[in-house]
């Protein structure tokens, strides 16, 4: 069976058992997505989940967490880890989104990723989920494993793989695909010990990289 022939069926199945699906991270609008997912960079969504609300009472748009010290901001995001890493950008983010683009989060993946620490995944979640626009499928790491495991992928290089796997599905799919591989990542195919008995992709899957033991 051919990645082609594989990848629909991957999507059908997956869409049984996920019916819904949404982000994990919570969010009101476009900014505070895109803020949640630079923070669950090497972070568990509950953890970011856990931070962004004290962070969003304290500066709720891009103006206030612009004019905000280091320091503050750096205590509030400590836990996702990176902190000074990322206060500093989610800071520089929030100066370009006010004083480039009046505020706004902009709605195009070039402009997207002007803004410090976001990359291609980030930019993608952000206009699939907040603006129905889709430019390219968000490629993490549960993405990486099960596009190699399922034999869509041969590679593990994020943009090589958002490549093999953009043809494979309509681009009105494109963000939805991205949601159902990171459940299942999460939920059955892990990447130490994949629940392979109960997969409902079982018998289509070539298990690439999964120890037969």
């Amino acid at each position: 069976m051919t990645a082609k022939q594989r990848a629909p069926i991957i999507f059908e199945r997956l869409r049984v058992r996920y019916p819904s699906t949404v982000p994990a991270l919570d969010h009101h609008n476009a900014w505070e997505l895109l803020v949640a997912t630079v923070l669950a960079a090497q972070c568990t969504d509950a953890r970011v989940n856990m931070v962004t609300p004290v962070l969003f009472s304290r500066w709720p748009g891009p103006a206030d967490i612009a004019a905000a010290s280091q320091e503050d901001v750096e205590e509030v995001v400590r836990s996702t880890g990176f902190f000074r890493n990322k206060a500093k950008n989610l800071i520089a983010a929030g100066k370009r989104v006010t004083e480039h683009f009046g505020g706004e989060v902009p709605r195009s993946m070039a402009e997207l990723t002007t803004l410090p620490g976001v990359a291609r995944k980030t930019a993608n979640i952000v206009l699939s989920n907040s603006f129905g626009i889709h430019e390219g499928i968000a490629v993490d790491t549960h993405v990486t494993r099960l596009a190699f495991r399922l034999g869509l992928t041969k590679s593990d290089d994020p943009v090589k793989i958002e490549r093999d796997l953009m043809p494979l599905y309509p681009r009105e799919h494109w963000g939805e695909i991205n949601h159902l591989l990171v459940y299942f990542g999460r939920e059955v195919c892990d990447a130490r010990k994949p629940k392979c008995p109960a997969c409902e992709l079982n018998d289509i899957c070539p298990k690439n990289g999964v120890n037969p033991k």
